[in-house]
C-alpha cells in the first residue's frame, strides 16, 4: 500500500479516533485529520517494529485498521495533552 493508501486510511482513522475519543480539539476538524493520517503512518510504523507485521501491504487487513486507528488515538490524545492547555476555555 503506498503513501496515497495511507493518507486515505488516515482521514477514516482520524474520524473513527475522533468518534472514540469526542471533545473539543483545539485546531478544529483539520488538524484532526492531520493528527488521523500522521497517526496512521505511525501506527503502521510502529505495528512492523514492535509487532514485526507488515500493514503496508492490505488496505482492507485488520492489522491495517487496528494499526492506524490505535496511532491516531495516541497521537490524538498527546495533542489534546500539550496544545489543549493552551485553548482558550470558556
Amino acid at each position: 500500500m503506498g503513501i496515497i493508501g495511507w493518507i486515505i486510511l488516515g482521514l477514516l482513522a482520524g474520524l473513527i479516533a475522533k468518534a472514540i475519543m469526542p471533545g473539543d480539539d483545539p485546531g478544529g476538524a483539520i488538524v484532526t485529520i492531520i493528527i488521523g493520517i500522521v497517526g496512521a503512518i505511525i501506527g503502521g510504523f510502529l505495528a512492523g517494529a514492535l509487532l514485526g507485521r507488515d500493514v503496508n501491504e492490505e488496505f482492507f487487513d485488520l492489522a491495517t485498521w487496528v494499526s492506524a486507528i490505535i496511532g491516531s488515538l495516541i497521537l490524538l490524545a498527546i495533542y489534546r495533552a500539550v496544545a489543549g492547555g493552551r485553548a482558550i476555555r470558556r
